[in-house]
């Protein structure tokens, strides 16, 4: 009598222990159901993003919805003074939220040689020394001053006139290559050996005018580019020959 009396108070407790268990269990369960439900804001690309659209223009390309929590993406953007200063690092698509690592500074973004060709404008590359494009120290993203130097007439004259003059500013840089000469090796059947970089390929965006002009400078003259930074000075320019020089 005795035992079964005490295995019938076990049971007793087991059962009790077993509901406060399951009770709790349901009630965190609803917890994070209701949790998950929760309506949170999260800013949404409306339109299309541009490869290296700046942050400080992103307002017009997103706006604030609210879903479900469960939905938001991890690393969302809260607000948006968080991304100043960069860039985005991808076309981003109507619909996608915005999330940080979708972001990354200028530097890092044309050092990998991504910048877009902006609408209108059309893409040209020249090849120059390394000493006419600033050492080599240009890079995409970047913008340059355009210098032809070049001989021709001037004003309907017959005498051709050594000339220099800067013609284009602040010219946006695309991509950089760099090149190798290889000298030709006196046994034809030796590989040619390439020799230290002595050469830029130099892609730039500019409309179709501006093409011709650099293109003849390059076929006819020569050109050399000079890293000229959006604050650059502009003013002073003018054309260039001996007179000038040794005034």
């Amino acid at each position: 009598m005795k035992t079964r009396l005490i295995g019938a108070i076990l049971a007793i407790v087991l059962a009790a222990a077993g509901a406060v268990v399951l009770i709790g269990y349901v009630n965190s369960a609803d917890a994070r159901a209701a949790d998950g439900a929760a309506m949170v804001p999260v800013f949404v690309v409306t339109n299309e993003v541009p490869l290296g659209t700046p942050a400080e223009q992103i307002g017009e390309f997103v706006t604030v919805k609210k879903i479900p929590a469960l939905a938001a993406v991890p690393g969302g953007v809260e607000k948006l003074s968080e991304l100043t200063g960069q860039v985005s690092d991808a076309a981003l698509q109507p619909g996608e939220q915005l999330i940080s690592s979708r972001w990354v500074e200028p530097a890092a973004l044309a050092a990998r040689g991504e910048v877009d060709l902006p609408e209108g404008m059309q893409s040209v590359t020249i090849t120059l020394p390394v000493e006419r494009a600033v050492g080599g120290a240009i890079k995409a993203g970047d913008t340059v001053g355009i210098v032809v130097a070049a001989t021709a007439k001037v004003n309907g004259s017959s005498e051709e006139v050594l000339m220099t003059k800067q013609t284009f500013h602040k010219v946006l840089v695309l991509a950089v290559q760099q090149g190798t000469t290889v000298l030709a090796n006196e046994d034809p059947e030796a590989e040619a050996v390439p020799e230290p970089v002595s050469a830029l390929m130099v892609t730039l965006a500019r409309t179709t005018p501006d093409i011709e002009e650099i293109v003849w400078g390059q076929q006819f003259g020569t050109v050399w580019l000079t890293l000229e930074p959006e604050n650059a000075d502009e003013s002073g320019s003018h054309v260039v020959d001996g007179n000038v020089v040794f005034q």
